[in-house]
């Protein structure tokens, strides 16, 4: 091969490339000639950040989770009126999902608390 052309690959501590400066490695001292490093000036306020965005989402999964077990009782509510043969079987099935639904509320609203005090910057635990 070309040795303008070529690239070095090592799992080690330091490599130096040929003329264009592309290396991968897997070690302690890697330098590249056109890398950048994106730094925050303040790792927790990027921590918290984080923290807002993951309970953001997981407070909407939760609503979404709630809505569709609601949903899921209303029909089989509707199918327990509708097939009296196996209506027991329904009011069954509308009890679960009537409990995932409420199982699922709480849970969006224990993330929903969260997600506040990730916004706040603070880690408190108020239990009375």
């Amino acid at each position: 091969t070309d040795a303008a052309y070529a690239s070095q690959t090592t799992y080690g501590d330091n490599t130096t490339d040929a003329a264009y400066a592309s290396q991968t490695t897997y070690g302690d001292n890697t330098t590249d000639a056109y890398a950048s490093q994106t730094t925050c000036d303040d790792d927790g306020e990027e921590k918290a950040r984080q923290e807002v965005k993951s309970s953001k989402h997981k407070e909407h999964m939760g609503e979404l989770g709630s809505l569709a077990a609601g949903g899921y009782a209303l029909y089989e509510r509707h199918e327990a009126k509708k097939d009296p043969e196996h209506a027991g079987r329904h009011k069954l099935e509308e009890e679960v999902a009537a409990a995932a639904a409420v199982g699922a509320g709480g849970y969006a609203f224990h993330e929903h608390h969260q997600k506040e005090d990730a916004e706040q910057g603070e880690k408190k635990h108020h239990f009375f």
